[in-house]
């Protein structure tokens, strides 16, 4: 059986980051490398990572794309569900997120919000689908 088991997120600094997850979402510190080049946070039933671009770079020899603040988010999200949207975008917007959209109400009644982190990643913050 196949199982989804994390996503990494490359980034500059992965004290940072996870410093800035735990104190935007609540997430707590699984651990981080001695080096600080790997670091992991228990989210729910996956695991969210993190490496470092030094890391990531030595594990890629043709490369990536890196993400930042000055240019537009990639084409992908990381997902978390609250039953407090406009809270938790407050809380984020406090510990160094970017605002990219409001909290709206979607035809399906689902409220949807857009963030970034302190590395350009694009966050959805929206309530849990009925």
């Amino acid at each position: 059986m196949i199982k989804f088991a994390y996503t990494i997120l490359y980034v500059q600094d992965v004290t940072k980051a996870i410093t800035f997850y735990e104190n935007a979402f609540g997430f707590t510190r699984k651990f981080v490398s001695p080096g600080n080049d790997y670091g992991e946070l228990l989210v729910g039933e996956t695991t969210l990572s993190f490496a470092s671009i030094v890391l990531a770079k030595s594990n890629l020899k043709d490369g990536f794309i890196e993400s930042n603040l000055a240019g537009k988010p990639f084409g992908i999200e990381i997902g978390f569900t609250t039953e407090n949207v406009e809270e938790t975008v407050s809380t984020a917007l406090k510990a160094g997120a970017t605002l990219v959209e409001n909290p709206k109400t979607k035809p399906w009644g689902q409220i949807v919000a857009y963030i970034r982190d302190l590395d350009g990643f694009l966050i959805e913050i929206c309530t849990p689908m009925g």
